[in-house]
């Protein structure tokens, strides 16, 4: 029993991680129908832009750690808007009237273009970073909850919170709930969609910076790769939650993370991939819209 409840907490960190990347996903495509393929390499630039933060910091003679964190998130929030604001202007917009394959295949060169960036300009080794929040909660006896893992699911909850409230109750959400449910009305009606699309992919990209840095701060390793394996599995969450539910993105990272772990502490570690993958492979088949989705009705 308490192996099982250690795999669970550790699942649920990583779950936690999974779905903040899954948001971004979900978001962009609940507005405008299109899977940003280029999310996954967004989370990993905002890990690098935390680490290149963390690096200034020490060399300058801040070690306060509040102060260290606080900037590493702010920084590499407002970088990776600024990076997902540009890709959506510069390659997703031109693009918006166009047949749907035409942007897809923008996404995936996009997402090879800022992998092979961030391969050229720091370099293909790993980049490691010694642990900064240490200490562990001791449930059992055998059972911890790390005071990193406890950052990381407080985080993730407040968030979820904060971004479901500001599409829910405030103007820019109802004007994102416009623009998803009918694009050309809502510009007729006053709505400055091109504004609007572009604000969706910047928080997307925050939330994924937010989860970058979470990922360098938990696991202490970064490279140029992360960003495709993360996004495939974030992705992987929002069709399995539901694609365009944030709740549904939330719960298909969790989903995704306890699989993963579960799977890894009882079965085999190279299978784990596998396992998530047919998991959501049988979920589809009996849900279709996945666990919170809804059917998408045709406009006729």
């Amino acid at each position: 029993m308490d192996y099982f409840l250690q795999q669970l907490i550790n699942g649920v960190t990583l779950g936690s991680i999974y779905g903040l990347i899954a948001i971004g996903y979900t978001m962009v495509y609940g507005i405008i129908g299109m899977i940003n393929f280029a999310h996954g390499e967004v989370f990993m630039i905002g890990s690098f832009i935390a680490l290149t933060v963390f690096l200034i910091l020490a060399a300058v003679g801040i070690t306060f750690l509040p102060i260290v964190l606080l900037l590493m998130v702010v920084v590499a929030m407002l970088f990776t808007s600024l990076w997902g604001w540009s890709i959506e202007r510069i390659a997703y917009r031109p693009l918006r009237g166009s047949f749907r394959l035409a942007p897809l295949i923008t996404a995936i060169g996009m997402s090879i273009f800022l992998q092979n960036f961030v391969q050229v300009s720091q370099g293909a080794r790993v980049k490691p970073m010694a642990s900064q929040i240490q200490g562990s909660i001791a449930i059992t006896d055998s059972v911890q909850i790390s005071y990193m893992q406890i950052t990381i699911i407080a985080t993730t909850i407040v968030l979820m919170i904060a971004f479901s409230t500001l599409i829910s109750k405030t103007p820019l959400g109802r004007q994102q709930r416009a623009c998803e449910q009918d694009a050309k009305m809502a510009s007729l009606l006053g709505v400055n969609v091109d504004r609007t699309i572009s604000l969706t992919f910047v928080m997307g990209a925050s939330l994924a910076a937010v989860a970058g840095t979470m990922y360098l701060l938990y696991y202490g390793v970064i490279d140029f790769y992360i960003g495709f394996l993360a996004g495939v599995k974030a992705f992987t969450a929002a069709v399995l939650g539901g694609i365009g539910s944030l709740p549904g993105a939330m719960l298909g990272g969790l989903a995704i993370g306890l699989i993963e772990t579960f799977w890894s502490g009882y079965f085999s570690v190279e299978y784990k991939d596998v396992a998530a993958f047919s998991i959501l492979a049988i979920t589809l088949i009996f849900l279709p819209s996945g666990l919170l989705g809804r059917p998408e009705v045709e406009k006729v």
